[in-house]
């Protein structure tokens, strides 16, 4: 045998298998150093929760930038994660995890946080079973949560215009004119009683026309203000065009309705406006409806409207129920 074509020595293989293992321990050492950076990198928290044990066993980076808090606390102690839920959202967080739990599937949850510096944010949390075996073979639910502050204040505020008057604050028409039927149905099935106003700022045109659209604006909004005010929690309330408002009133039968009326009457007329040296108030007419056997929505606006212009006709800042 040509002394080229021996075997390679005990040493020689164990050199080679050294130098094998290590190319292999560097390519693992440059893997774990490319998902250290890519998750270093993600504007999102990687955790999974060890359900048995109630532990969280991994949490990405981004946790301490997002949380304001300590992974290592949260690691060695899942309250840190309970006492980071705003409160209100406490109940829903941890029962939509248990149901991940049960049913193993994926659960889009939206809770708020309490960060460490107090600050409030929303997170959007996917998580759902693993269906391998990790850390001693038990059943994690792993999950990505983002915080998507931002995009919900966006999406309030795309809500707030579309259903709120930009002018007042309160109610746009059509916003209002679609939650009145929702409660107009709840009354008719539940056939409890529902009462309808309308009201007008007397005499606006004047008002515009003698100070300026700018007062006039004001005038609007704190009319609008008093409205706000003096309704109860669940009345709507809303400006369905120029100076006329709006109110239903769940609930409420004709003399509640107008004792409510007459609040705000009073309020409106405690109202001062001052122009250029000149001091004024304003009035408002009222019309009052309730709901009746066979009525429809449109039934109710045109009663409290018919009453709004018999109260301009009987005088202005008055109420009429009709």
């Amino acid at each position: 045998m040509d002394d080229n074509d021996q075997a390679p020595s005990e040493l020689e293989t164990l050199t080679l298998a050294l130098l094998h293992s290590r190319g292999e321990v560097e390519r693992l050492r440059e893997r774990e150093l490319l998902v250290s950076s890519l998750l270093g990198g993600l504007n999102a928290v990687l955790w999974a929760f060890d359900w048995e044990q109630q532990r969280v066993v991994y949490v990405s980076p981004a946790y301490e930038q997002i949380f304001g808090r300590s992974a290592a606390l949260l690691l060695a102690d899942y309250n840190e994660w309970l006492n980071s839920i705003y409160p209100d959202d406490m109940e829903y967080a941890a029962r939509s995890l248990a149901s991940v739990h049960e049913l193993g599937s994926v659960e889009q949850r939206e809770y708020r946080i309490i960060r460490g510096d107090g600050e409030v944010r929303w997170l959007s949390d996917k998580c759902f079973v693993s269906p391998s075996k990790l850390f001693g073979g038990q059943s994690l639910i792993v999950g990505i949560a983002e915080d998507i502050t931002e995009k919900k204040a966006l999406q309030s505020e795309l809500h707030r215009l579309a259903t709120r008057d930009v002018l007042t604050g309160a109610s746009n028409r059509r916003h209002f004119f679609e939650c009145a039927e929702v409660l107009f149905t709840e009354a008719r099935s539940s056939g409890s009683p529902l009462s309808f106003l309308l009201l007008d700022i007397d005499d606006f045109k004047k008002i515009n026309d003698g100070h300026g659209h700018q007062v006039g604006d004001r005038v609007l909004q704190r009319v609008a203000h008093c409205g706000a005010y003096v309704l109860r929690r669940d009345d709507l309330f809303g400006r369905i065009g120029g100076e006329e408002f709006a109110a239903l009133f769940p609930n409420c039968d004709a003399e509640q309705a107008r004792q409510v009326a007459e609040r705000l009457q009073r309020e409106v007329q405690r109202l001062q406006f001052a122009n250029y040296g000149e001091s004024f108030g304003v009035t408002i007419s009222q019309g009052i409806t309730m709901l009746g056997e066979g009525d429809v929505l449109d039934d109710l606006y045109a009663r409290a409207d018919a009453a709004m212009y018999q109260a301009k006709r009987q005088g202005k800042d008055c109420i009429v129920l009709g």
